[in-house]
C-alpha cells in the first residue's frame, strides 16, 4: 500500500494500492481535491504534488493543455490524469 496525504484537507492521510488514480482515491476517501469532469477536460482538479513527485506517472497531453511548462516543473498535475506508485503529499 502507498500513503497519500491531502495537505489542504487538514493533512488527511489515506492508504491506497499502487497504481492508484489520484482523483479516484480523493473521491473514495473524501480527500477533498476539487473536480468537475473527472476526464481531463476542465482542469478543475489541478493540484500540486508537494512531495513524492517521483512516485507519479508521466505528464499526459491532456494535462499540458491546462498546465504551463512552469507549473509542470513546479509539481503541478491534474489529479484525474495522475497515477501514484509511492507515497505522496498533495495540495490544491
Amino acid at each position: 500500500m502507498i500513503q497519500i496525504t491531502f495537505l489542504s484537507n487538514d493533512n488527511k492521510s489515506v492508504n491506497a494500492p499502487p497504481d492508484s488514480n489520484l482523483l479516484r482515491v480523493s473521491l473514495r476517501e473524501k480527500g477533498g481535491i476539487p473536480f468537475k469532469c473527472g476526464g481531463g477536460l476542465c482542469g478543475t482538479c489541478k493540484c500540486r504534488i508537494e512531495s513524492g513527485i517521483e512516485h507519479t506517472d508521466s505528464v499526459k497531453d491532456k494535462e499540458k493543455r491546462h498546465l504551463s511548462e512552469a507549473e509542470i516543473e513546479n509539481g503541478y498535475r491534474m489529479a484525474c490524469q495522475t497515477f501514484v506508485n509511492g507515497d505522496i503529499s498533495v495540495s490544491w
